[in-house]
């Protein structure tokens, strides 16, 4: 068996450059089963598969090995110089006993204010590091999250997350599935030079949380999520201060919103859940929790279906800046397919002003069977624009069906509320609604109507500076194409017919 592990190691080293440090030349290998694990799926493995890391890590570092089989297991703890290696069958199922012991408590952290429970503390998890370096979990095995908790619940000695990293550098996690995966699959704060790829995730909650990061490669993964975020970005006060995620780049990947498990199944199931209100979520998120801001963020060759559109948020005080997003294809999408939002809910430290959002390009992007009750939104807040944001080259086929529309009626701001498409109520156009904004180009746009629609295609307030070049729109039962206030600056050319 080291064999084929030394075998798949070199070939990881040949394929590119992000495995170099773990050159098996040097390592060790520690198989959790010499150290007292059996592997039944029945007597708590946690203890043994600890015993073996912090075996590794006294001789300096090497590779904890997990062999096929069922490992029921509390927390594990993570140590620098570290490998994890699931074998394929090799499957770690979090304990749904609170009584034994097994799971960390939480932690006292410098900050719980700012952020809910699951963002402040980071030892309750099935698999956690804090402040470590060179960390790996790697091989084709899975994690089963079966006893993690969804939230937060007091007083339980049970986790809610399956991996947690807290101010970590130098980490790969590569190959693994998880399933299940409680409030976070993989939450990241505060960790830089982190590789995730090849990594499949059909959880319950959000996929994975990349929050105050620098220097992150997403690639590769499956992401589906129902009932939360599938690849979300955020920023939040978890570190005590502000920090950006920033230099991050997120390809080939796919999100949805298919019924938990049956990604991994590949039955792909869509039931409609009569406890959950809201639509399913899956989608790529930047936000809601935004004090630090985002910056260089580079999002290509991505999936979305049965699942939200992207959202670009920041509401916290924070930049949100330099993103560039293209060759997106969406299907059956259950919100706006485009929603960028600058907002000024002010969860941080007084005194901070509201952030921006800017520099934005959208390009290469195709929509089909979007909800007609949804619509692609810019949206800032009075006296605060978003600016700079062009969408180019983008194909939009909306449901339509909307038979009522008053064009008087007034759009709520909610400005301190938490961003959300539908925040704003039905929308106002059933191609886009653009508000408080200013220097935006709509380039090479094409919005088509499955079904006839009482609303104009285009609806901007507030906005200075809005170029339209080569945009056309289905002809709706409105009698414009678009409802323009107090717009200045306006140059459509070879566009629709704004009269």
């Amino acid at each position: 068996m080291q064999k084929l592990l030394l075998i798949y190691l070199f070939a990881a080293v040949a394929c590119g450059p992000a495995l170099a440090e773990h050159s098996p030349a040097n390592h060790s290998f520690y198989n959790v089963r010499d150290f007292g694990a059996k592997g039944d799926g029945k007597m708590l493995d946690s203890k043994a598969i600890n015993k073996a890391i912090d075996a590794a890590a006294k001789a300096g570092g090497g590779t904890v090995f997990l062999p096929a089989g069922n490992y029921l297991s509390g927390s594990i703890h993570l140590k620098s110089d570290i490998s994890v290696y699931l074998e394929q069958g090799a499957t770690i199922i979090a304990t749904s006993e609170e009584n034994d012991g097994e799971y960390d408590a939480e932690e006292v952290t410098v900050n719980t204010i700012y952020q809910d429970s699951g963002h402040s503390h980071f030892h309750n998890s099935l698999i956690w590091g804090d402040s470590l370096h060179n960390v790996s979990i790697l091989g084709p095995g899975r994690i089963w999250g079966r006893g993690l908790l969804k939230d937060y619940k007091k007083g339980t000695r049970l986790a809610n997350k399956a991996i947690t990293l807290y101010k970590c550098r130098n980490v790969i996690i590569r190959d693994i599935s998880i399933l299940h995966g409680g409030w976070f699959a993989i939450l990241a704060t505060g960790t830089d030079n982190l590789t995730i790829d090849n990594v499949k995730l059909d959880t319950n909650r959000d996929g994975m949380d990349i929050d105050c990061c620098k220097n992150v490669r997403i690639s590769n993964c499956y992401v589906n999520s129902p009932y939360d975020d599938g690849i979300c970005l955020k920023s939040t006060f978890a570190l005590g201060y502000a920090r950006s995620t920033e230099n991050v780049t997120i390809t080939n990947c796919q999100v949805s919103g298919y019924d938990e498990g049956t990604l991994l199944d590949g039955t792909y199931k869509r039931t409609e859940n009569p406890e959950y209100k809201f639509h399913p979520t899956g989608r790529i998120k930047l936000g809601t929790e935004s004090n630090g801001g985002f910056k260089n963020i580079a999002i290509s060759n991505c999936v979305f279906d049965y699942c939200r559109g992207l959202a670009l948020e920041t509401v916290d005080g924070a930049h949100l800046e330099d993103v560039v997003i293209s060759n997106i294809t969406m299907r059956d999408i259950v919100n706006d397919p485009i929603f960028l939002r600058l907002g000024a809910r002010m969860r941080g430290p007084a005194g901070v002003p509201v952030g921006e959002l800017r520099r934005v390009t959208i390009s290469n992007v195709s929509v089909y069977n979007a909800d007609p009750d949804y619509t692609c939104t810019i949206s800032g807040v009075p006296g605060h624009n978003i600016t700079d944001v062009w969408i180019n080259n983008m194909r939009l086929y909306y449901k339509g069906g909307v038979n009522t529309h008053d064009d008087k009626k007034v759009i709520a701001e909610n400005e301190n509320k938490y961003p959300e498409p539908g925040m704003l109520g039905q929308a106002p156009a059933y191609g886009f609604f653009i508000r408080h904004a200013a220097n935006i180009k709509l380039t090479d746009i094409e919005i088509n109507l499955l079904n006839p629609d009482s609303r104009p295609a285009f609806r901007a307030d507030d906005v200075t500076g809005l170029v339209l070049r080569q945009v056309k729109a289905a002809k709706s039962n409105y009698p414009k194409i678009a409802v323009l206030n107090s717009v200045n600056g306006l140059q459509a050319t070879e566009s629709l017919d704004l009269k």
